[in-house]
């Protein structure tokens, strides 16, 4: 089963909302840690290779291979 792409747009108004209506914090304060959640999400999203550093949509869990054609990378390196 394919997991749905990693939307970051989604990601930080979710969790703006969330420090906003159920922490109580301040519009600045909740868009920081939004900022920093996003980061995090995205550079765990990447391929560790030297080689690659596509993003894990651009690889075929099963068969651990990238998708984009001029790569050699051959799995997913976390």
């Amino acid at each position: 089963m394919l997991d749905e792409k990693f939307d970051p747009n989604a990601l930080y108004n979710r969790v703006v909302h969330y420090y906003i209506d159920k922490k109580g914090y301040s519009k600045e304060k909740a868009n920081a840690i939004a900022q920093k959640v996003v980061e995090r999400e995205k550079t765990r999203r990447i391929c560790k290779n030297i080689k690659c550093k596509h993003l894990m949509d651009d690889h075929i869990r099963t068969q651990e291979t990238c998708l984009v054609l001029d790569c050699d990378c051959r799995h997913f390196v976390s």
